[in-house]
């Protein structure tokens, strides 16, 4: 059973209050006033509410924009963004993404808020349910103010509901961003009638439970060890935190790695936390210009229905053609795909004839080589048969040439085509234009691995720990192979190597931008080593934090000027 959501936009900062639209009944309810917070049915409208603001992230165009493409993984498709991803001139305090996203995480905060401290007032509730419901509102925060801190640094603290607009503000620095961040989450954690985990009785799809706040945590501890607020212990308390996960969550990775996401599987033993869809098109639907709409079904697919023998369809998708994958992506971080088996379980690389009216037939003359029972003027394949295949390793023009489908190596990839990460793939849908009502998988176990390795390696535990818990990873990507420790290192030779192997595993997860923020590697990956050569023309030390928001800037009037980030102007 999923919860309701309702999607309510409360005043914080300089934004005023709106009403409200409930994301799965028809009917809107009404303006939601602060006193509503106070009452049983007001109190929990808003933690829905609350944990409906996440729409308009995971799944969203926004952070996909922000956390995607320009990284070292994926550059700009042929429909794509093209300014904030190749950070060029045109990438300005004006840009929309940025704008919409500090915007988002300030409307939820102050949901968040408005439960936190309606819960010693509310009546008519028992003492467990307000007590994990603010549990809850702290984990929301807690996520909502650690995407401000990891985009934008020092940012507004608001620690309780605001009912009017406000016309000043500060920015407070990221240390104390941080403390608040961890402190919401202790508090929650310590919380006896929060859940333990997604598969405890009582636990609903989608709602926030103890590991996926300790998996945060750790998460919040290896951020910030890696910034300018770090702490002495941050290390050791990411790699403690992660291991408590790990070994006492009560939750497993799936033996094949290639389960992981495909469809009816968002709510595995290996997730921790997924946000939810809604199926209502009144609020998630094709013509939707809310923002609330999972989209990620569409930002990948890229333009096959214009190869012969293809049309569009639900299987393939909708082609947004927002990204393509760089040639380091591709070629470095998944060159070995014998033993290690996620290149393929991650990317779409063959298409079958849907299009009979499109199919090629063959020149007069045939091309040398041709295939036995090829006849000139006569169809290459027939529907169902391939039309379209990506081989991951060169072939001549000879080949290509002589071979009945459109065989298209790694030099011929373009913006236009080439490997289609499928992880968000949604066939079940009415209608290829359709957004996806999958839910999106937010926090999983592999990942949980893939932190507790890092910190152990960057001094949080011993060596031999980082590669326990990376090995863990790797062996899994065998599958099913039946000897997986095929798959071991015996060394972790740089930060490089968990960064690869972050992008072998988490390729695509909304996760890559901060992952080289975090690691201090923006730079060096797309710039110097010119992993991708369309952001290595623009990219400048100053990117790696986003601009604060014009419309921010603009909006304190009363008392100091709103500081923007250097570099921005």
């Amino acid at each position: 059973m999923k919860k309701k959501y309702i999607i309510c936009f409360v005043a914080c900062l300089y934004l005023a209050a709106t009403g409200c639209k409930n994301a799965l009944i028809e009917e809107p309810h009404s303006t939601l006033t602060p006193e509503y917070f106070s009452t049983a049915q007001g109190f929990q409208k808003g933690l829905d509410a609350a944990y409906a603001g996440n729409r308009s992230f995971w799944g969203n165009q926004d952070l996909f924009t922000m956390t995607v493409i320009g990284t070292d993984e994926f550059f700009t498709g042929k429909d794509g963004n093209n300014n904030i991803n190749k950070y060029n001139s045109n990438y300005t305090t004006t840009n929309g993404q940025v704008e919409a996203v500090w915007k988002n995480c300030y409307y939820n905060i102050n949901t968040c808020n408005g439960v936190i401290d309606n819960s010693l007032v509310v009546t008519g509730l028992s003492a467990d349910v307000i007590s994990r419901s603010v549990a809850e509102a702290k984990i929301l925060r807690a996520n909502y103010y650690f995407l401000l801190v990891q985009f934008y640094g020092d940012v507004s603290l608001n620690k309780n509901f605001q009912n009017t607009p406000k016309t000043s503000g500060t920015r407070e620095p990221m240390a104390e961003v941080y403390d608040f961040i961890v402190n919401d989450l202790k508090e929650a954690i310590a919380t006896p009638t929060l859940y333990a985990n997604p598969k405890t009785t009582g636990a609903v799809a989608g709602e926030l439970t103890k590991v996926a706040a300790q998996h945060l945590l750790a998460k919040v501890y290896l951020t910030r060890a890696g910034s300018l607020a770090k702490k002495t212990t941050d290390y050791t308390d990411a790699y403690n935190m992660a291991k408590t996960v790990i070994t006492t969550g009560g939750m497993s990775l799936m033996q094949d790695f290639g389960d992981v996401f495909a469809e009816g599987n968002e709510n595995s033993n290996e997730v921790l936390w997924n946000v939810q869809h809604t199926s209502n098109l009144a609020y998630n639907g094709p013509n939707n210009s809310g923002g609330a709409d999972n989209v990620l079904n569409h930002m990948w697919v890229p333009q096959y229905e214009l190869r012969p023998g293809m049309a569009r369809s639900v299987i393939y998708g909708r082609p947004y053609i927002r990204c393509v994958p760089t040639n380091w992506l591709t070629e470095v971080a998944f060159q070995e795909r014998i033993n290690d088996t996620r290149y393929n379980k991650t990317f779409l690389t063959t298409w079958l004839c849907n299009n009979a009216s499109s199919i090629p037939k063959w020149p007069n003359p045939l091309p040398p080589g041709a295939p036995a029972g090829a006849v000139s003027g006569q169809n290459k394949f027939s529907v169902g048969d391939t039309a379209i295949f990506m081989p991951g390793s060169d072939v001549t023009n000879a080949k290509i040439a002589a071979t009945r489908y459109l065989l298209i190596p790694p030099r011929l990839y373009d913006f236009t085509l080439s490997p289609y990460m499928k992880k968000y793939n949604d066939t079940k849908r009415a209608d290829l234009n359709y957004p996806s009502i999958r839910p999106v998988i937010v926090y999983r176990l592999a990942e949980t691995y893939l932190i507790a390795a890092e910190a152990a390696y960057m001094g949080g535990a011993t060596q031999q720990d980082a590669l326990d818990n990376i090995n863990i990873v790797r062996r899994r990507a065998a599958y099913p192979n039946p000897n997986p420790a095929v798959m071991n290192v015996t060394s972790i030779p740089s930060i490089d190597f968990i960064l690869d192997e972050r992008s072998r595993e988490l390729c695509g997860e909304n996760v890559r931008w901060l992952d080289l923020v975090r690691t201090g590697k923006l730079i060096d990956r797309i710039k110097t080593k010119n992993y991708n050569p369309e952001a290595a023309a623009n990219i400048q030390p100053f990117h790696i934090l986003r601009p604060i928001p014009q419309k921010q800037i603009d909006g304190v009037t009363t008392g100091p000027k709103y500081p923007q980030n250097l570099g921005w102007f």
